[in-house]
Protein backbone atom coordinates (compact mmCIF):
# COMPACT_ATOMS: atom_id res chain seq x y z
CA UNK A 1 0.00 0.00 0.00
CA UNK A 2 1.42 3.38 -0.98
CA UNK A 3 1.58 5.95 1.78
CA UNK A 4 2.00 9.65 1.23
CA UNK A 5 5.15 11.08 2.80
CA UNK A 6 4.55 12.66 6.19
CA UNK A 7 6.33 14.61 8.88
CA UNK A 8 6.94 12.06 11.58
CA UNK A 9 10.06 13.29 13.36
CA UNK A 10 8.08 14.84 16.21
CA UNK A 11 5.14 12.45 16.33
CA UNK A 12 6.56 10.29 19.10
CA UNK A 13 7.16 13.39 21.21
CA UNK A 14 3.91 15.32 20.71
CA UNK A 15 1.38 12.61 19.80
CA UNK A 16 0.33 9.24 21.20
CA UNK A 17 0.72 6.48 18.62
CA UNK A 18 -2.73 4.99 19.17
CA UNK A 19 -4.36 8.38 18.59
CA UNK A 20 -2.35 9.01 15.43
CA UNK A 21 -3.55 5.62 14.17
CA UNK A 22 -7.15 6.75 14.66
CA UNK A 23 -6.58 9.77 12.43
CA UNK A 24 -4.06 8.45 9.93
CA UNK A 25 -5.10 8.02 6.28
CA UNK A 26 -6.08 4.41 6.88
CA UNK A 27 -8.15 5.38 9.92
CA UNK A 28 -10.01 8.08 8.03
CA UNK A 29 -10.71 5.88 5.01
CA UNK A 30 -11.79 2.89 7.06
CA UNK A 31 -14.21 5.01 9.10
CA UNK A 32 -15.90 6.23 5.91
CA UNK A 33 -16.02 2.71 4.53
CA UNK A 34 -17.60 1.53 7.77
CA UNK A 35 -20.37 4.05 7.15
CA UNK A 36 -20.88 2.83 3.59
CA UNK A 37 -21.08 -0.81 4.72
CA UNK A 38 -23.54 0.09 7.49
CA UNK A 39 -25.65 2.08 5.02
CA UNK A 40 -25.91 -0.95 2.75
CA UNK A 41 -27.00 -3.15 5.65
CA UNK A 42 -29.56 -0.56 6.81
CA UNK A 43 -31.04 -0.15 3.33
CA UNK A 44 -31.21 -3.90 2.85
CA UNK A 45 -32.91 -4.21 6.24
CA UNK A 46 -35.76 -1.92 5.20
CA UNK A 47 -35.95 -3.48 1.73
CA UNK A 48 -34.63 -0.59 -0.36
CA UNK A 49 -31.79 -2.68 -1.80
CA UNK A 50 -31.55 -6.45 -2.20
CA UNK A 51 -29.95 -8.36 0.64
CA UNK A 52 -27.74 -10.10 -1.90
CA UNK A 53 -25.90 -6.82 -2.59
CA UNK A 54 -24.68 -6.39 0.98
CA UNK A 55 -21.92 -8.98 1.00
CA UNK A 56 -20.15 -7.53 -2.03
CA UNK A 57 -20.38 -4.01 -0.64
CA UNK A 58 -19.08 -5.10 2.76
CA UNK A 59 -16.21 -7.03 1.21
CA UNK A 60 -15.11 -3.92 -0.67
CA UNK A 61 -15.28 -1.73 2.44
CA UNK A 62 -11.77 -2.55 3.60
CA UNK A 63 -9.17 0.18 3.52
CA UNK A 64 -6.39 -2.11 2.29
CA UNK A 65 -8.08 -2.21 -1.11
CA UNK A 66 -7.39 1.49 -1.75
CA UNK A 67 -4.42 3.56 -2.80
CA UNK A 68 -4.23 6.52 -0.42
CA UNK A 69 -1.85 8.42 -2.68
CA UNK A 70 -4.31 8.17 -5.57
CA UNK A 71 -7.17 9.20 -3.30
CA UNK A 72 -5.18 12.19 -2.08
CA UNK A 73 -4.52 13.34 -5.62
CA UNK A 74 -8.19 12.90 -6.53
CA UNK A 75 -9.30 14.92 -3.49
CA UNK A 76 -7.42 17.91 -4.89
CA UNK A 77 -9.84 17.88 -7.82
CA UNK A 78 -13.00 16.56 -6.17
CA UNK A 79 -12.94 18.90 -3.17
CA UNK A 80 -13.56 16.26 -0.52
CA UNK A 81 -12.48 12.75 0.37
CA UNK A 82 -15.80 10.97 -0.04
CA UNK A 83 -16.28 11.63 -3.77
CA UNK A 84 -13.16 9.78 -4.99
CA UNK A 85 -13.55 7.12 -2.30
CA UNK A 86 -17.12 6.31 -3.36
CA UNK A 87 -15.98 6.09 -7.00
CA UNK A 88 -13.15 3.77 -6.03
CA UNK A 89 -15.53 1.76 -3.88
CA UNK A 90 -17.92 1.34 -6.78
CA UNK A 91 -15.15 0.09 -9.04
CA UNK A 92 -13.96 -2.32 -6.38
CA UNK A 93 -17.48 -3.74 -5.93
CA UNK A 94 -17.99 -4.04 -9.66
CA UNK A 95 -15.03 -6.37 -9.99
CA UNK A 96 -17.02 -9.04 -8.15
CA UNK A 97 -20.67 -7.99 -8.43
CA UNK A 98 -21.73 -5.43 -11.02
CA UNK A 99 -25.30 -5.54 -9.77
CA UNK A 100 -24.32 -4.65 -6.20
CA UNK A 101 -22.36 -1.62 -7.42
CA UNK A 102 -25.68 0.04 -8.30
CA UNK A 103 -26.67 0.25 -4.65
CA UNK A 104 -23.58 1.73 -3.02
CA UNK A 105 -23.97 5.16 -1.31
CA UNK A 106 -27.66 5.24 -2.18
CA UNK A 107 -29.40 8.37 -0.84
CA UNK A 108 -26.34 9.66 1.03
CA UNK A 109 -24.18 12.70 0.36
CA UNK A 110 -20.44 13.11 0.74
CA UNK A 111 -20.75 15.02 3.98
CA UNK A 112 -22.89 12.29 5.51
CA UNK A 113 -20.09 9.81 4.96
CA UNK A 114 -17.31 12.15 6.04
CA UNK A 115 -19.00 13.53 9.14
CA UNK A 116 -20.34 10.20 10.35
CA UNK A 117 -16.94 8.64 9.67
CA UNK A 118 -15.43 11.43 11.75
CA UNK A 119 -17.85 10.70 14.58
CA UNK A 120 -16.74 7.07 14.53
CA UNK A 121 -13.13 8.24 14.80
CA UNK A 122 -14.03 10.65 17.58
CA UNK A 123 -15.72 7.85 19.50
CA UNK A 124 -12.46 5.92 19.48
CA UNK A 125 -10.55 9.09 20.34
CA UNK A 126 -12.90 9.64 23.27
CA UNK A 127 -12.23 6.14 24.55
CA UNK A 128 -8.49 6.73 24.45
CA UNK A 129 -8.69 10.13 26.11
CA UNK A 130 -11.10 8.95 28.79
CA UNK A 131 -8.90 5.97 29.55
CA UNK A 132 -5.80 8.12 29.94
CA UNK A 133 -7.65 10.71 32.02
CA UNK A 134 -8.96 8.04 34.37
CA UNK A 135 -5.47 6.58 34.74
CA UNK A 136 -3.98 10.03 35.31
CA UNK A 137 -6.65 10.80 37.88
CA UNK A 138 -5.82 7.65 39.82
CA UNK A 139 -2.11 8.44 39.77
CA UNK A 140 -2.71 12.00 40.94
CA UNK A 141 -5.07 10.80 43.68
CA UNK A 142 -2.38 8.45 44.96
CA UNK A 143 0.29 11.15 44.83
CA UNK A 144 -1.96 13.71 46.50
CA UNK A 145 -2.55 11.37 49.43
CA UNK A 146 1.14 10.47 49.60
CA UNK A 147 2.19 14.10 49.95
CA UNK A 148 -0.88 15.41 51.77
CA UNK A 149 1.22 16.68 54.69
CA UNK A 150 4.44 17.60 52.86
CA UNK A 151 4.85 21.38 53.26
CA UNK A 152 6.27 23.60 50.57
CA UNK A 153 6.17 27.30 49.90
CA UNK A 154 3.01 28.59 48.31
CA UNK A 155 3.87 31.02 45.56
CA UNK A 156 1.82 34.00 44.47
CA UNK A 157 3.08 36.35 41.77
CA UNK A 158 6.07 33.93 41.67
CA UNK A 159 7.04 35.02 45.19
CA UNK A 160 6.93 32.98 48.38
CA UNK A 161 3.54 33.20 50.06
CA UNK A 162 2.22 31.15 52.99
CA UNK A 163 2.93 27.40 53.10
CA UNK A 164 0.84 24.87 51.23
CA UNK A 165 1.41 21.15 50.79
CA UNK A 166 2.53 19.26 47.74
CA UNK A 167 -0.54 17.07 48.16
CA UNK A 168 -2.77 20.15 47.96
CA UNK A 169 -1.04 21.29 44.78
CA UNK A 170 -1.46 17.85 43.22
CA UNK A 171 -5.10 17.81 44.35
CA UNK A 172 -5.59 20.96 42.28
CA UNK A 173 -4.33 19.12 39.19
CA UNK A 174 -6.57 16.18 40.07
CA UNK A 175 -9.67 18.35 40.39
CA UNK A 176 -9.17 19.72 36.88
CA UNK A 177 -8.78 16.20 35.48
CA UNK A 178 -11.96 15.07 37.22
CA UNK A 179 -13.96 17.99 35.86
CA UNK A 180 -12.75 17.25 32.33
CA UNK A 181 -13.83 13.64 32.71
CA UNK A 182 -17.26 14.85 33.79
CA UNK A 183 -17.49 17.17 30.79
CA UNK A 184 -16.65 14.36 28.39
CA UNK A 185 -19.37 12.18 29.86
CA UNK A 186 -21.88 14.99 29.56
CA UNK A 187 -21.16 15.76 25.90
CA UNK A 188 -21.27 12.18 24.60
CA UNK A 189 -25.02 12.18 23.85
CA UNK A 190 -24.59 15.34 21.78
CA UNK A 191 -21.43 14.23 19.95
CA UNK A 192 -21.93 10.55 19.21
CA UNK A 193 -24.76 10.98 16.72
CA UNK A 194 -25.39 10.06 13.11
CA UNK A 195 -25.01 12.57 10.30
CA UNK A 196 -27.44 11.58 7.57
CA UNK A 197 -29.36 14.09 5.51
CA UNK A 198 -28.65 13.47 1.86
CA UNK A 199 -28.09 16.26 -0.63
CA UNK A 200 -29.61 19.15 1.35
CA UNK A 201 -30.62 17.55 4.60
CA UNK A 202 -34.14 16.38 3.66
CA UNK A 203 -33.34 12.76 2.67
CA UNK A 204 -35.82 13.28 -0.16
CA UNK A 205 -34.07 10.71 -2.34
CA UNK A 206 -35.15 7.95 0.04
CA UNK A 207 -38.82 8.89 0.11
CA UNK A 208 -40.96 7.29 2.79
CA UNK A 209 -38.17 4.92 3.70
CA UNK A 210 -35.87 7.76 4.82
CA UNK A 211 -36.55 7.62 8.55
CA UNK A 212 -36.54 3.82 8.82
CA UNK A 213 -33.19 3.78 7.01
CA UNK A 214 -31.80 6.57 9.23
CA UNK A 215 -32.89 4.67 12.33
CA UNK A 216 -31.41 1.41 11.04
CA UNK A 217 -28.15 3.14 10.05
CA UNK A 218 -27.79 4.73 13.49
CA UNK A 219 -28.41 1.33 15.09
CA UNK A 220 -25.84 -0.35 12.83
CA UNK A 221 -23.19 2.19 13.85
CA UNK A 222 -24.26 2.29 17.52
CA UNK A 223 -24.87 6.01 17.27
CA UNK A 224 -27.86 8.08 18.34
CA UNK A 225 -30.19 9.55 15.75
CA UNK A 226 -30.25 13.34 16.25
CA UNK A 227 -33.32 15.52 15.91
CA UNK A 228 -32.17 16.57 12.43
CA UNK A 229 -29.07 16.52 10.20
CA UNK A 230 -26.32 18.91 11.31
CA UNK A 231 -24.41 19.54 8.10
CA UNK A 232 -23.85 23.21 8.91
CA UNK A 233 -24.59 23.19 12.64
CA UNK A 234 -21.13 22.47 14.00
CA UNK A 235 -21.63 23.07 17.71
CA UNK A 236 -21.29 19.36 18.47
CA UNK A 237 -17.76 19.22 17.15
CA UNK A 238 -16.80 22.58 18.57
CA UNK A 239 -18.04 21.57 22.02
CA UNK A 240 -15.81 18.51 21.93
CA UNK A 241 -12.89 20.59 20.72
CA UNK A 242 -13.52 23.07 23.52
CA UNK A 243 -13.37 20.36 26.18
CA UNK A 244 -10.15 19.10 24.64
CA UNK A 245 -8.87 22.67 24.87
CA UNK A 246 -9.70 22.69 28.58
CA UNK A 247 -7.87 19.40 29.02
CA UNK A 248 -4.84 20.76 27.20
CA UNK A 249 -4.88 23.88 29.36
CA UNK A 250 -5.22 21.92 32.60
CA UNK A 251 -2.35 19.66 31.63
CA UNK A 252 -0.37 22.74 30.67
CA UNK A 253 -0.92 24.06 34.20
CA UNK A 254 0.49 20.79 35.57
CA UNK A 255 3.46 21.06 33.24
CA UNK A 256 4.07 24.69 34.15
CA UNK A 257 4.07 23.93 37.86
CA UNK A 258 6.45 20.99 37.43
CA UNK A 259 8.83 22.99 35.29
CA UNK A 260 8.95 25.81 37.84
CA UNK A 261 9.50 23.38 40.71
CA UNK A 262 12.33 21.79 38.72
CA UNK A 263 14.17 25.09 38.32
CA UNK A 264 17.62 25.03 39.83
CA UNK A 265 16.64 27.75 42.29
CA UNK A 266 13.73 25.63 43.55
CA UNK A 267 14.77 22.02 43.00
CA UNK A 268 11.77 20.60 44.85
CA UNK A 269 9.95 18.28 42.43
CA UNK A 270 11.33 16.59 39.33
CA UNK A 271 10.16 14.59 36.37
CA UNK A 272 11.31 10.97 36.51
CA UNK A 273 14.83 10.53 35.23
CA UNK A 274 15.89 8.11 32.51
CA UNK A 275 19.03 7.59 30.43
CA UNK A 276 19.26 10.33 27.83
CA UNK A 277 16.15 12.13 29.07
CA UNK A 278 16.29 15.89 29.38
CA UNK A 279 19.95 16.23 28.56
CA UNK A 280 21.73 18.97 26.67
CA UNK A 281 23.86 18.69 23.54
CA UNK A 282 26.59 20.74 25.23
CA UNK A 283 25.95 20.82 28.99
CA UNK A 284 26.37 17.42 30.67
CA UNK A 285 24.80 18.61 33.92
CA UNK A 286 21.43 19.58 32.44
CA UNK A 287 18.17 17.90 33.42
CA UNK A 288 15.51 19.58 31.37
CA UNK A 289 11.74 19.15 31.96
CA UNK A 290 11.11 17.57 28.57
CA UNK A 291 7.75 16.06 29.58
CA UNK A 292 6.47 19.34 30.95
CA UNK A 293 7.52 20.97 27.69
CA UNK A 294 5.03 18.80 25.78
CA UNK A 295 2.24 19.73 28.19
CA UNK A 296 2.99 23.43 27.87
CA UNK A 297 3.41 23.16 24.09
CA UNK A 298 0.01 21.51 23.63
CA UNK A 299 -1.63 24.08 25.88
CA UNK A 300 -0.09 26.75 23.67
CA UNK A 301 -1.00 25.21 20.31
CA UNK A 302 -4.51 23.91 20.93
CA UNK A 303 -6.20 27.31 21.52
CA UNK A 304 -5.14 28.47 18.06
CA UNK A 305 -6.57 25.34 16.49
CA UNK A 306 -9.72 25.71 18.57
CA UNK A 307 -10.14 29.24 17.30
CA UNK A 308 -10.31 27.77 13.79
CA UNK A 309 -13.24 25.58 14.84
CA UNK A 310 -15.05 28.56 16.32
CA UNK A 311 -14.30 30.67 13.25
CA UNK A 312 -15.74 27.93 11.05
CA UNK A 313 -19.12 27.84 12.83
CA UNK A 314 -21.12 30.38 10.77
CA UNK A 315 -21.43 28.05 7.80
CA UNK A 316 -23.48 28.97 4.76
CA UNK A 317 -26.97 27.52 4.32
CA UNK A 318 -27.01 23.69 3.95
CA UNK A 319 -23.38 23.04 2.89
CA UNK A 320 -20.40 25.18 3.64
CA UNK A 321 -17.72 26.43 1.30
CA UNK A 322 -14.29 26.43 2.95
CA UNK A 323 -15.41 26.59 6.57
CA UNK A 324 -16.26 22.89 6.66
CA UNK A 325 -12.96 22.19 4.92
CA UNK A 326 -11.11 24.12 7.63
CA UNK A 327 -12.25 21.54 10.20
CA UNK A 328 -10.92 18.44 8.46
CA UNK A 329 -7.40 18.51 9.85
CA UNK A 330 -8.04 20.80 12.80
CA UNK A 331 -10.07 18.64 15.16
CA UNK A 332 -7.96 15.51 14.54
CA UNK A 333 -4.82 17.52 15.28
CA UNK A 334 -6.32 18.75 18.55
CA UNK A 335 -7.06 15.13 19.49
CA UNK A 336 -3.50 14.12 18.66
CA UNK A 337 -1.93 16.95 20.65
CA UNK A 338 -4.08 16.23 23.69
CA UNK A 339 -3.25 12.54 23.45
CA UNK A 340 0.47 13.29 23.43
CA UNK A 341 0.07 15.64 26.36
CA UNK A 342 -1.78 12.97 28.30
CA UNK A 343 0.88 10.35 27.65
CA UNK A 344 3.58 12.68 28.93
CA UNK A 345 1.46 13.67 31.94
CA UNK A 346 1.08 10.01 32.86
CA UNK A 347 4.84 9.52 32.80
CA UNK A 348 5.53 12.70 34.76
CA UNK A 349 2.86 12.18 37.41
CA UNK A 350 3.64 8.53 38.01
CA UNK A 351 7.36 9.04 38.45
CA UNK A 352 7.49 12.31 40.40
CA UNK A 353 10.72 12.68 42.31
CA UNK A 354 10.22 14.80 45.41
CA UNK A 355 12.90 16.46 47.54
CA UNK A 356 11.04 17.18 50.80
CA UNK A 357 14.21 18.39 52.51
CA UNK A 358 14.76 20.98 49.81
CA UNK A 359 11.17 22.12 50.27
CA UNK A 360 11.81 22.64 53.97
CA UNK A 361 14.99 24.59 53.28
CA UNK A 362 13.25 26.72 50.68
CA UNK A 363 10.44 27.50 53.11
CA UNK A 364 13.07 29.09 55.33
CA UNK A 365 14.73 31.12 52.60
CA UNK A 366 12.92 34.22 53.83
CA UNK A 367 13.86 33.40 57.43
CA UNK A 368 10.35 33.07 58.72
CA UNK A 369 8.70 35.85 56.71
CA UNK A 370 6.31 33.46 54.97
CA UNK A 371 4.68 32.86 58.36
CA UNK A 372 4.28 36.50 59.34
CA UNK A 373 0.56 36.19 58.59
CA UNK A 374 0.21 33.37 61.12
CA UNK A 375 1.66 35.55 63.87
CA UNK A 376 -0.32 38.57 62.79
CA UNK A 377 -3.65 36.70 62.88
CA UNK A 378 -3.13 35.48 66.44
CA UNK A 379 -1.72 38.78 67.64
CA UNK A 380 -4.66 40.66 66.12
CA UNK A 381 -7.04 38.82 68.42
CA UNK A 382 -5.16 40.30 71.39
CA UNK A 383 -4.12 43.80 70.36
CA UNK A 384 -6.38 44.55 67.38
CA UNK A 385 -5.94 44.03 63.65
CA UNK A 386 -4.38 47.37 62.70
CA UNK A 387 -1.92 47.34 65.58
CA UNK A 388 -0.91 43.74 64.92
CA UNK A 389 -0.50 44.29 61.19
CA UNK A 390 1.63 47.41 61.68
CA UNK A 391 3.75 45.72 64.32
CA UNK A 392 4.43 42.63 62.16
CA UNK A 393 5.17 44.82 59.18
CA UNK A 394 7.82 46.68 61.12
CA UNK A 395 9.32 43.45 62.46
CA UNK A 396 9.49 42.00 58.95
CA UNK A 397 11.30 45.10 57.65
CA UNK A 398 13.73 44.89 60.55
CA UNK A 399 14.38 41.19 59.89
CA UNK A 400 15.20 41.94 56.27
CA UNK A 401 17.36 44.95 57.06
CA UNK A 402 19.29 43.14 59.79
CA UNK A 403 19.34 39.81 57.92
CA UNK A 404 17.93 38.04 60.95
CA UNK A 405 15.28 35.38 61.32
CA UNK A 406 11.81 36.71 62.02
CA UNK A 407 11.64 34.53 65.12
CA UNK A 408 14.64 36.31 66.62
CA UNK A 409 13.25 39.75 65.81
CA UNK A 410 9.86 38.89 67.29
CA UNK A 411 11.55 37.51 70.39
CA UNK A 412 13.24 40.87 70.90
CA UNK A 413 10.04 42.87 70.48
CA UNK A 414 8.38 43.61 73.87
CA UNK A 415 4.96 44.29 72.33
CA UNK A 416 5.04 40.79 70.87
CA UNK A 417 6.50 38.88 73.80
CA UNK A 418 3.99 40.54 76.11
CA UNK A 419 1.24 38.73 74.21
CA UNK A 420 2.88 35.59 72.82
CA UNK A 421 5.05 33.10 74.68
CA UNK A 422 8.21 31.59 73.24
CA UNK A 423 6.38 28.28 72.71
CA UNK A 424 3.56 30.07 70.89
CA UNK A 425 6.03 31.86 68.65
CA UNK A 426 7.85 28.64 67.86
CA UNK A 427 4.59 26.97 66.90
CA UNK A 428 3.34 29.89 64.83
CA UNK A 429 6.59 29.94 62.87
CA UNK A 430 6.49 26.21 62.13
CA UNK A 431 5.16 25.66 58.56
CA UNK A 432 3.64 22.31 59.54
CA UNK A 433 1.24 24.13 61.86
CA UNK A 434 -0.03 26.60 59.26
CA UNK A 435 -1.43 24.42 56.52
CA UNK A 436 -5.08 25.28 57.02
CA UNK A 437 -7.47 23.09 55.08
CA UNK A 438 -4.84 21.56 52.79
CA UNK A 439 -5.66 18.09 54.10
CA UNK A 440 -9.38 18.66 53.50
CA UNK A 441 -8.84 19.81 49.92
CA UNK A 442 -6.93 16.62 49.20
CA UNK A 443 -9.66 14.47 50.74
CA UNK A 444 -12.37 16.23 48.73
CA UNK A 445 -10.48 16.00 45.41
CA UNK A 446 -9.75 12.31 45.93
CA UNK A 447 -13.36 11.63 46.94
CA UNK A 448 -14.70 13.32 43.81
CA UNK A 449 -12.30 11.34 41.67
CA UNK A 450 -13.31 8.11 43.37
CA UNK A 451 -17.02 8.85 42.96
CA UNK A 452 -16.58 9.35 39.23
CA UNK A 453 -14.46 6.24 38.86
CA UNK A 454 -16.75 3.94 40.84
Amino acid sequence: MNQRPGNQLFDAYFTARDMREVFCDQGRVQAMLDVEAALARAEAYVGLIPQTAVAAIEAACRSEHYDFCALGEAIATAGNSAIPLVKALGKQIATTDAEAERYVHLGATSQDVMDTGLVLQLRRALELIEGDLAQLGQILATQAERYVATPLAGRTWLQHATPVTLGMKIAGWLGAVTRSRQRLQELKPRLLVLQFGGASGTLAALGEQAMPIAEALAAELHLSLPDQPWHTQRDRLVEFGSVLGLIAGSLGKLGRDISLLMQTEAGEVFEPSAPGKGGSSTMPHKRNPVGAAVLISAATRVPGLLSTLFSAMPQEHERSLGLWHAEWETLPEICCLVSGSLKQALLVADGLEVDAERMTRNLDLTQGLVLAEAVSIVLAQRVGRDTAHHLLEQCCKRAVAEQRHLRAVLGDEPQVTAELSAAELDRLLDPAHYLGQAHTWVERAVAEHSALTA
